[in-house]
C-alpha cells in the first residue's frame, strides 16, 4: 500500500488493491520482479478531497516526496532524499526537490491551518538525511573553524544543514550551532574559535538584527562575515558583512576565506 500511494495511487484504492493481493503475488523468485498493480490513471483517481500537497512543475523526486510526506511515511521521504542526494548532489537536491515541498507544504498550512504534522515530519526528515550525508562524506574540521548559526530567535535552522552538506561534498567541515542561538553566545563561539568564516541565517525581519553582527568580537585574521536568509533583504549595508543569495554563493565564499 506505501508503495502505491507514493507512487500516486489515492490511500483507498492503494488499500484496496493491497487487500486483494495473493501470497503468490508477493513471492519473489530470483530476478523476478513483484507484481503489484499499477497506479490508477489520473482520469479516473480520487483528488483526495483537496488534501494533495500541490506542487506544480516538480520533477519526479519532489512529487514522490511530497506524497511520502503526505502519507506521514518517514522512511519512504529518506529513501528519496538519498536518492536525491545521490543522483543530484547538495545543491541540486536542495534546489530542486527540497525546498519546493517544503515550501509547498509550509504554504498549505499557512493557507488552511492543517498539515503542520506532515511539515514536523517532513523537516525531520530532511535533517536526518542532510546530517546522514555529512557523516557519510567525514569532512575535515582541521585548520580554521566555519561558523553556522542561525540568529537570535530564529527557529528555520534546515538552510544551515544544506550549507554544511554542500561544503561537506567539497571536503570542509562546519559547526551547525543551530535555531535560535542567544547572541552571546554566537559571540562566545567566535572568540573561543577564531572562524574563518561566520553565516548566520535569519528568516524573518524579525529576527534579523544587524547589532547582532556589528557586536561580533574582532579575530586575527579577520572572519568573513556572512548572512542569508530572507530576513536579511532590507538589512542595510554593514562593514564586513556580505549576503549571500544561493547556496552555491555561500559555499563559494566560504571556501574563498578558507583560501581553498
Amino acid at each position: 500500500m506505501r508503495k502505491l500511494v507514493i507512487a500516486g495511487v489515492p490511500p483507498a484504492d492503494a488499500a484496496r488493491a493491497a487487500l486483494a493481493l495473493t501470497e503468490g503475488d508477493l513471492s519473489l523468485a530470483d530476478g523476478e520482479s513483484r507484481r503489484i498493480p499499477q497506479p490508477i490513471e489520473p482520469s479516473t483517481a480520487r483528488s483526495g478531497g483537496g488534501n494533495v500537497i500541490a506542487l506544480p512543475g516538480g520533477g519526479p523526486l519532489a512529487r514522490g516526496l511530497a506524497r511520502a510526506a503526505q502519507a506521514l511515511d518517514i522512511e519512504a521521504c529518506q529513501q528519496i532524499l538519498a536518492e536525491a542526494l545521490t543522483d543530484l548532489g547538495v545543491v541540486q537536491a536542495w534546489e530542486d526537490v527540497m525546498v519546493p515541498v517544503l515550501g509547498a507544504v509550509g504554504e498549505r498550512w499557512r493557507d488552511t491551518g492543517r498539515g503542520v504534522e506532515i511539515e514536523h515530519a517532513l523537516s525531520g526528515a530532511v535533517q536526518d538525511s542532510l546530517s546522514s550525508w555529512i557523516r557519510g562524506l567525514a569532512p575535515s574540521t582541521e585548520g580554521r573553524a566555519v561558523i553556522l548559526a542561525c540568529a537570535p530567535g530564529d527557529q528555520h535552522s534546515l538552510p544551515l544543514w544544506a550549507v554544511s552538506a554542500a561544503l561537506a561534498e567539497q571536503g570542509v567541515g562546519a559547526r551547525i550551532l543551530g535555531a535560535n542561538l542567544p547572541e552571546d553566545a554566537l559571540s562566545n563561539a567566535v572568540r573561543r574559535l577564531g572562524p574563518a568564516a561566520v553565516l548566520v541565517w535569519a528568516q524573518v525581519e524579525d529576527t534579523a538584527d544587524a547589532r547582532t553582527l556589528m557586536e561580533l568580537p574582532t579575530t586575527r585574521p579577520p572572519a568573513t562575515i556572512l548572512v542569508a536568509g530572507p530576513g536579511w533583504h532590507s538589512l542595510p549595508s554593514a562593514p564586513g558583512v556580505s549576503r549571500v543569495a544561493t547556496l552555491d554563493d555561500a559555499v563559494d565564499r566560504i571556501r574563498y576565506a578558507l583560501g581553498r
